[in-house]
């Protein structure tokens, strides 16, 4: 694991009840910022993978409206919850520039969304986020989510990027 909760936390603006990633499993740089470690050019991240997690507990205070009996998880939150995932492509210049970098990620619009199989408590859920394009500071990412190796859900979206240096 590359970062546990505490880390999530520390690194993501959101908070319970709308956090939704437990920990990051793995960040896989673009080849571009491994030429170029330091670099703030967030286009240098096309490419760059990640894989998170996020188990789907019983007493998620957001099932307990959705649905009453027969709690599922909303469409709406596995699409925050990639988006979620998507912010940390930009460990990959953070990591490699020692924190001088922080890159601030602002979901923009949904490009196209599948759910495939109903999210349920108990389930824990592998979120996958790569971004495929960056025209400026416009990202572009491809993302789903895996439940026991089969895809329940995935989605395209656009985020503004905001680069903060320190």
């Amino acid at each position: 694991m590359l970062m546990d909760k505490d880390a999530v936390v520390g690194f993501l603006p959101h908070r319970p009840p709308f956090l939704f990633i437990d920990s990051v499993k793995e960040v896989s740089p673009a080849q571009a910022v491994l030429d170029e470690p330091e670099t703030t050019d967030t286009r240098k991240l096309v490419g760059t993978k990640v894989i998170s997690e996020f188990e789907v507990r019983d007493d998620l205070e957001i099932l307990a409206g959705h649905f009453p009996g027969n709690p599922i998880l909303p469409g709406v939150v596995q699409i925050e919850m990639m988006a979620q995932c998507s912010a940390f492509t930009s460990l990959a210049l953070k990591s490699l520039n020692k924190d001088k970098v922080q890159v601030e990620t602002l979901l923009i619009s949904v490009e196209k969304s599948k759910f495939r199989k109903p999210i349920l408590p108990g389930m824990k859920l592998e979120i996958h986020a790569q971004m495929s394009k960056c025209r400026g500071n416009i990202a572009s990412y491809e993302c789903f989510i895996n439940c026991n190796g089969e895809k329940v859900s995935e989605a395209a979206f656009l985020a503004k990027l905001e680069v903060v240096t320190k």
